[in-house]
């Protein structure tokens, strides 16, 4: 059997960091693995999977946009988190040939927030930008650590929609996209004791789209801004965020985070975590 290998599939593919990612750690590890991206279109979804699931050397494959949720009737068996949120990134190859879907968003995404979810807190909340499938994940990932949300898009009664489907417990709001647009004379009350969190879980502000329009007088003090757009990194909304003297958290911060759940169900070894600013340097050329 030849060296066991993973993919990275969707339409576009290209411009997936994932490959490079992988390849990173499996380098520094020394494992004999390849992770490559392929190019997938939605009428061959269902034969890119058929044919691979009967390849013993192929583990399994990432899933990237627009799979995450066409590819759930295609898959035999899937991860509880997977089912809550109706959307797979992740598919590993089992020994029998059945495939299991994961979602790793949500962890990925919850990963650099770790240190500050084991303090108690009096009142935790979140301002998110974003009804798409990486917005759906960051929802339920946060409502089950007691966020209350107000979610942001462009259309309510979708909001409204995801909130109870994802977070039927809790006082949570849906509001329009342009809520945040306009400042606002808002006098936010003591912070201490609180964790703020103002998410940008939509594609705005990436390469080749508008930015998102926010006006930082709607967050409070200490608010954490969290993009998780990758290109650029450094986006309006971050640079924002800091000019308004709040603490970011970048995009590659979720990639690397959902990548090292993903390369652990793959290979079997957890990825080298303490190479992260040179594979943050590898990800910014």
């Amino acid at each position: 059997m030849s060296a066991p290998y993973a993919h990275v599939i969707g339409d576009p593919i290209a411009q997936s960091k994932s490959p490079l990612i992988h390849s990173f750690w499996l380098e520094k590890l020394g494992i004999g693995g390849r992770y490559k991206s392929k190019l997938v279109e939605a009428t061959g979804l269902g034969s890119y999977l058929e044919k691979h699931r009967h390849d013993g050397s192929w583990i399994g494959c990432n899933v990237t946009m627009p799979h995450k949720q066409a590819i759930l009737p295609h898959l035999d068996v899937l991860d509880p988190v997977a089912a809550k949120l109706g959307a797979v990134n992740t598919v590993v190859r089992l020994e029998d040939g059945a495939l299991k879907g994961f979602n790793t968003d949500a962890g990925g995404f919850l990963e650099p927030l770790v240190p500050a979810l084991k303090t108690e807190h009096l009142f935790r909340m979140a301002r998110i930008i974003g009804t798409g499938g990486a917005a759906r994940a960051i929802i339920a990932a946060l409502a089950d650590n007691g966020f209350t949300l107000v979610v942001a898009g462009r259309n309510p009664a979708k909001v409204r929609a995801l909130l109870e489907e994802l977070a039927p417990e809790g006082e949570h709001h849906s509001i329009p996209i342009t809520h945040f647009a306009e400042p606002t004379d808002f006098d936010f009350d003591a912070r201490e004791g609180c964790f703020d969190l103002v998410v940008n879980a939509s594609p705005l502000g990436m390469e080749g789209s508008p930015a998102l329009a926010f006006d930082w007088s709607h967050a409070p003090p200490g608010a954490i801004a969290y993009d998780i757009v990758t290109n650029p990194i450094i986006t309006p909304f971050l640079e924002g965020a800091r000019k308004a003297g709040h603490p970011t958290i970048d995009g590659l911060a979720m990639l690397i985070g959902q990548a090292a759940i993903a390369f652990e169900r793959f290979f079997g070894a957890e990825p080298p975590r303490e190479y992260d600013d040179e594979l943050r340097d590898l990800l910014t050329k």
